[in-house]
């Protein structure tokens, strides 16, 4: 069986303001074939959002020019539980009316300035008028719509906490964060709300030579047949589904948690293309309603390999 893919790109979003590098920032981990087919990672870290969506392109373009095809993974939520554009009173498909709303709304400054907490406030006032469903919040960013603390058991209990992809995920003992979580360990609120717009411009710049999964090709298997014409396939990633070691270079310098992350990762999609086990993850789960189908198509979207 052929490969899906000629590389594999990880990229650890980061919804962190001011500029630095290191431990919990912007790291891409790309895994590829040299001239041999043998498998090779390398691994880059910026300072900036601005700094990785460039970088980002320069990769693409490059491999677009080799004439490779590339899965390029991000690890913020790619949509939003069922009925937040709705709540938000948004027209036209679910996902690109929230992504319409964000790219809108979301000020995401060179310097990594940017404006998360306003916004998830402002949603909050728009869905609820409380300070629900998005919660936690540095104390100096906390305000009339937006608290330090989660909300009381109850609160906004027509909100479903996860996507379907989350509570798939938890049942497998994997337990990934709600999208209404903005600060703390592990939160992905904010990384989503930065991080969208910035997939929406990528997108526009790859123009047709790149789709999105499973908003643009369906959620089912991906067959060598339907990448024709396309060098970039984007989805959505979870690295810490994926065992991740520390290794020390020749000089005896130790990586970063985070950069292992992302390496293992695209190493991790490169080896499940080998064994033609990656066409098969890009498929719903066999009991999979059509409704369920057309939830995650049209507005939630869902992790690669859950």
């Amino acid at each position: 069986m052929a490969r899906l893919f000629d590389a594999y790109i990880i990229a650890n979003w980061t919804a962190a303001e001011g500029k630095k590098t290191g431990e919990q920032t912007l790291w891409i981990g790309v895994a590829k074939r040299d001239v041999r087919f043998r498998l090779y990672t390398e691994t880059h870290n910026v300072a900036t959002r601005a700094e990785g969506e460039k970088l980002l392109e320069e990769l693409l373009a490059e491999h677009r020019k080799r004439g490779d095809q590339v899965l390029l993974g991000f690890d913020f939520d790619f949509g939003f539980p069922a009925g937040t554009a709705a709540r938000l009173n948004l027209e036209g498909r679910p996902w690109d009316a929230m992504g319409k709303f964000l790219t809108s709304n979301i000020v995401d400054k060179a310097d990594n300035t940017n404006n998360r907490y306003q916004v998830a406030a402002k949603m909050n006032r728009l869905m609820t008028d409380q300070p629900w469903p998005f919660w936690g919040a540095p104390a100096s960013q906390a305000q009339r719509w937006l608290t330090t603390t989660k909300p009381p058991e109850g609160a906004s209990a027509d909100i479903p906490e996860f996507r379907a992809t989350e509570v798939a995920a938890r049942k497998n003992k994997l337990p990934p964060k709600s999208v209404w979580q903005m600060h703390g360990a592990g939160a992905v609120g904010g990384l989503t709300l930065v991080g969208v717009p910035m997939l929406r411009r990528l997108l526009t710049k790859l123009d047709t030579s790149a789709a999105i999964w499973p908003f643009g090709t369906g959620w089912r298997e991906i067959t060598e047949g339907d990448l024709a014409g396309l060098s970039t396939v984007i989805v959505e990633v979870w690295p810490d589904m994926f065992p991740a070691t520390r290794q020390t270079n020749a000089e005896g310098v130790k990586e970063y948690k985070t950069q292992a992350q992302v390496r293992a990762a695209a190493e991790a999609f490169a080896i499940m293309d080998d064994e033609g086990t990656l066409q098969k993850a890009f498929a719903p789960p066999a009991d999979a309603s059509a409704d369920l189908v057309k939830q995650v198509e049209s507005e939630e979207g869902w992790i690669l390999g859950v």
